[in-house]
């Protein structure tokens, strides 16, 4: 980690191919670009999440993707009416092991270039289930032959890495810091043979630097916490200026309400110029981040594209 060195860029666009939310009325703004409501050009929306980073350096262009949404249906129609070339997409980044962010991956690798980087933490293949209240639901699990034979180049690591020629951190495991964050004890995964409460280790993010503004973070579906995501990814970085934050916070629903407070409070402390809660973030956390971070606060809708 002390060897670690995130290179600063020029400028960073974030297109937000997937997510839960889609309104066509919501007005573009400085650094905010909104699909247009032009009849043809619908994007779809499911409960998903998928973003594609450009990352731009003196001449140099980065495409890098994190995560590929739920269904293949949406990430593929939704990145044809975008008009996203699938094969400038140089390597993929896994949140984790969730099938609401590797649904349209396989999809995916079918229209990228062979060979391109995935890097996932090795806990995504692990086998999953959620032990609601009502019962208990197996998820789908992430098929690791199947990925191989797509000739992608599987970079499994708990570590911190980097993408874009030095220019996109990857997290790798998450150091947990905070006292309030502590997961999602509904998620269990099989571990040593027994099914424990979901440690997800695997849960990372990631980060940019951009020249003169600081750091852009971006989380998956922060099972880890979004405020531990934000913090380690400062630490790894050396860096205390906190740009943007965005992607799912993982707040929804009467489970994770307790620490809505905690975690908008922690924010604030943080002080980004930029919060863009998305996917599973829930409405109840999304109105309290527009209520007590209004300056700060970005309603986001499917096609946006974000310029930092």
């Amino acid at each position: 980690m002390n060897n670690l060195q995130l290179l600063e860029a020029d400028r960073l666009e974030v297109t937000i191919l997937v997510d839960n939310y889609s309104d066509v009325f919501l007005e573009s703004a400085e650094g905010v670009k909104r699909h247009p409501p032009v009849p043809g050009t619908e994007l779809l929306a499911e409960h998903g999440l998928s973003c594609l980073l450009k990352v731009y350096s003196n001449s140099d262009e980065h495409w890098v993707l994190m995560d590929a949404g739920v269904s293949p249906t949406c990430f593929l129609h939704n990145t044809t009416q975008l008009g996203v070339d699938l094969a400038k997409i140089e390597s993929v980044v896994l949140s984790h092991g969730h099938f609401d962010h590797f649904g349209g991956l396989m999809a995916f690798l079918g229209k990228a270039k062979k060979g391109i980087t995935l890097v996932l933490h090795p806990d995504a293949f692990l086998e999953r289930r959620m032990n609601f209240p009502f019962g208990v639901q197996e998820m789908p699990g992430l098929d690791e032959t199947a990925l191989k034979e797509t000739g992608v180049a599987l970079r499994k690591a708990r570590e911190a890495s980097t993408l874009a020629s030095g220019h996109v951190l990857v997290t790798g495991e998450v150091e947990r810091v905070t006292d309030f964050e502590k997961g999602f004890p509904w998620a269990e995964a099989k571990v040593n043979g027994k099914w424990v409460v979901d440690p997800f280790h695997d849960d990372q993010g990631v980060a940019v630097k951009v020249k003169g503004k600081g750091l852009v973070v971006i989380g998956g579906c922060s099972h880890s916490g979004i405020i531990n995501i934000v913090k380690y990814a400062q630490k790894l970085t050396r860096t205390e200026k906190v740009h943007a934050v965005l992607g799912g916070f993982h707040l929804g629903g009467k489970l994770f309400e307790p620490i809505i407070e905690p975690t908008i409070e922690e924010m604030k402390k943080i002080g980004p110029d930029i919060v863009v809660p998305m996917h599973c973030t829930g409405w109840k956390a999304i109105n309290q981040f527009a209520l007590k971070m209004p300056e700060q606060f970005r309603l986001n809708s499917v096609g946006t594209t974000y310029t930092f």
